[in-house]
């Protein structure tokens, strides 16, 4: 059979006219879309005033009422969805909670699913069924032409057409799961691939199991794959009846690849022997580091075993050798921020903290403050728990809490380095912000980070850690917090106009800085339009690529002196640093979305505090 008898041409979705429309929520489902919006006006989703709107809009115009629906924005793409699942009796699948395996992509090529718009997740071979979210699920045509081909019984499922676009991109990225299909099948000695090399820290004589050709391909794969995904984690997690895989890209995870329970002891041992781990010690955590090179770029992996009620968990993050340190500016700091914070880091004494929770990019800038007041006319040194970036001109030293080198003996032995310039990774405990308080009195520039959620609190918190008030007030110059959006795509961004209540809540949070930024972009009075990313291949459908901080920076004076000196809470001290000028995160966030770096929803993920 030739390929033009074997391909079908798509059936298109019915589409109303408006000569065929009967407007009785009880008529028959004579069509996809009026049958839809009745039910959606049946259980309460629509209004009858906004079900008129639509019918007159669709009479007049002639076009299609669910682009109407979607153009309104009165419901969710995910209830539009459900209700058609509902109408016609075809399930409906939300794809981010199930997961697939490289057996049910392997089944349909990424070129038959981009062309058809369709994703397979579970293969059963008991019934031989293949279950696929389709953009049509009616499409008969298309049906038949996938049994034809997988051999398989197609059973067709709903789902949002952006899940769809995206699970499609982001599963079959790069054949991750096709390229591990293939590492399972594999009988042949080891064979890396052309441009890849794992370095182990020592080479040591391990079992066939783990030496065999396809754990090293498969481990190889989930490597590889995170350098080209720009992923910062990779998280190999054992479940209960398989083992996921999980990158963590632009800050978020995404689950990727579903590997057999049956290759996972020998997956775990693989990465135990490169990074120079006990193989046979499962009971404790484990860590360990080695470098992975694809073509020319080098990256440092830093290992951690975890024992999980299902086997081992590891996580592994990704450092790069290359690229350098970013500037303040491309960090996203700006404006008044910038200044106060290059000022602060000229001063010759006293404290600058980095606040924010885990994963929220502190190291990243204190290393951009350290990069842009190296000189050779200072002696900087850092102290960290790891060194994850080596600078020319700087002494780094390794926390080793083993060997009895803590955060507070290693601050003890800088102050008789004769240094200019000190970074402490964490000021952790007592001792520590003792010690840090002490160097800034004595005439040391002191970097360092805290775990809290906003600039304000990290004062108070410092008088937890019992610093005396009256130290603490001379000693601190500035506090910064900060979080880590991510930025929209710039090859599929596009212009929308927000709802009228996002409007009223970003004017609410901005206050004046709204007003200054309409007067500025001549938007006064109009309408205001954001901008999203629709989702491609440059950006993994997710429509962000790449990440930008939001900030603020409170500045010590004497005002706040005093707020520290009566002990008053953040919340205080909060709102003082506002009236002297400070503009919060999330205030800094909502001008990065009316600038089209980032969206609402990227702020409120991150900054809702």
């Amino acid at each position: 059979m030739s390929p033009a008898q074997t391909t079908p041409t798509p059936v298109p979705m019915p589409v109303l006219t408006p000569s065929s429309r009967s407007v009785s929520s009880n008529s028959s489902p004579g069509s996809f879309l009026e049958s839809v919006l009745d039910a959606l006006l049946k259980d309460g989703t629509v209004t009858q005033e906004q079900y008129d709107t639509i019918i007159l809009e669709n009479v007049n115009t002639g076009r299609p009422a669910e682009q109407i629906l979607e153009e309104k924005h009165l419901v969710s793409e995910e209830v539009l969805s459900k209700a058609r699942s509902k109408v016609y009796n075809v399930p409906f699948v939300a794809l981010r909670e199930v997961g697939s395996s490289p057996e049910a992509l392997s089944a349909i090529a990424d070129t038959v699913a981009k062309r058809y718009v369709i994703f397979p997740f579970v293969l059963n071979k008991q019934t031989n069924t293949l279950s696929v979210a389709m953009k049509n699920p009616l499409d008969l045509g298309v049906i038949d032409f996938l049994e034809k081909k997988t051999g398989y019984r197609i059973a067709p499922f709903f789902t949002t057409l952006t899940e769809l676009n995206q699970e499609i991109i982001e599963r079959y990225a790069q054949s991750l799961s096709s390229e591990v299909t293939a590492a399972l099948k594999e009988n042949a000695p080891a064979s890396f691939s052309k441009g890849v090399e794992i370095k182990a820290a020592v080479a040591r004589n391990v079992g066939d199991t783990i030496r065999e050709a396809p754990i090293a391909k498969i481990v190889e794969t989930v490597l590889g794959y995170a350098v080209k995904s720009r992923a910062s984690d990779v998280h190999i997690e054992p479940q209960e009846d398989k083992t996921r895989v999980r990158y963590r890209i632009d800050g978020v995870l995404h689950e990727k690849l579903v590997l057999p329970k049956s290759v996972q002891d020998a997956v775990v041992s693989r990465i135990k022997v490169l990074s120079d781990m006990k193989i046979d010690e499962k009971r404790i955590p484990q860590d360990g580091r080695f470098n992975f090179k694809v073509d020319k770029e080098e990256v440092d992996l830093r290992v951690s075993s975890l024992p999980t009620v299902h086997g081992e968990k590891i996580v592994m993050r990704l450092l790069k050798k290359s690229g350098g340190v970013p500037t303040l500016q491309e960090l996203g700091i700006r404006g008044t921020a910038l200044k106060n914070l290059e000022a602060a880091s000229i001063v010759p004494h006293g404290i600058v903290l980095v606040t924010g929770p885990t994963g929220s990019g502190k190291t990243t800038t204190l290393y951009s403050l350290l990069t842009k007041i190296n000189s050779p006319k200072v002696n900087i040194v850092t102290l960290e728990d790891p060194v994850e970036y080596q600078m020319a001109g700087i002494n780094q030293v390794q926390i080793n809490p083993q060997a009895g080198l803590t955060f507070a003996s290693g601050l003890r032995a800088f102050l008789r380095q004769d240094p200019n310039i000190i970074m402490v990774g964490e000021i952790r405990d007592q001792e520590t912000a003792e010690l840090a308080i002490q160097a800034a009195l004595t005439g040391h520039v002191v970097f360092s980070t805290l775990h809290t959620n906003s600039a304000a609190g990290a004062l108070p918190r410092l008088l937890d850690m019992k610093a005396e008030p009256f130290l603490l007030v001379s000693s601190m110059t500035l506090v910064m917090a900060q979080r880590v959006v991510r930025k929209i795509c710039l090859d599929c961004k596009e212009e929308y106009e927000p709802e009228q209540v996002v409007i009223d809540d970003m004017k609410n949070v901005l206050g004046g800085l709204f007003d200054g930024w309409a007067k500025q972009n001549s938007a006064e009075g109009g309408n205001i339009k954001l901008h999203r990313g629709k989702g491609c291949d440059e950006c993994g459908g997710t429509g962000y690529k790449g990440r930008i901080g939001v900030y603020e920076v409170l500045v010590m004076n004497e005002k706040i002196g005093r707020l520290i000196l009566e002990r008053r809470p953040a919340e205080d001290i909060e709102k003082q640093s506002t009236e002297d000028g400070m503009v919060l995160m999330k205030q800094d966030g909502y001008l990065k979305v009316l600038e089209g770096i980032t969206t609402i929803e990227e702020v409120l993920r991150v900054a809702q505090i």
